[in-house]
């Protein structure tokens, strides 16, 4: 992309900042060009942003309904997927799986949790439950 043609849509997943994007000047060499957003861009955030609220929403109904662990609310209110959670926490991807579980959950010692904990910065009251209101 030309460095004149770089979109400056005034992007509302900027939160009024600027993105450094690298664009071909009229000598044909790269440079830094700063952008506020391209609407197609936003547009394609903003759906993922609302896929990822979406399953946090599933996921806090299947907590509540016992099918699945408050980890399981937690990985996906902060934007991870079991294999992120696997490289932040340490854990092997197949104890996440089971630390998805209520009743293996439940029984996690505090040294796990601490773990836990750590990756997500909450208490274990803040881990063992979610907020009722969600």
């Amino acid at each position: 992309m030309k460095d004149d043609q770089v979109p400056q849509d005034d992007s509302p997943t900027y939160s009024g900042h600027k993105k450094l994007v690298y664009a071909v000047d009229q000598d044909g060499h790269y440079k830094k060009v700063q952008t506020s957003g391209w609407e197609v861009e936003s547009f394609a955030t903003q759906m993922a942003v609302d896929d990822i609220n979406q399953r946090a929403a599933d996921a806090a109904i299947a907590v509540k309904q016992g099918e699945a662990s408050p980890l399981f609310y937690h990985m996906f209110k902060h934007r991870m997927d079991i294999v992120t959670l696997a490289q932040i926490s340490g854990f092997f991807q197949w104890q996440i799986r089971r630390h998805l579980k209520p009743h293996i959950f439940q029984r996690l010692g505090r040294r796990k949790l601490d773990i836990y904990c750590q990756v997500f910065n909450l208490s274990i009251d803040q881990l063992t439950h979610i907020d009722e209101s969600k």
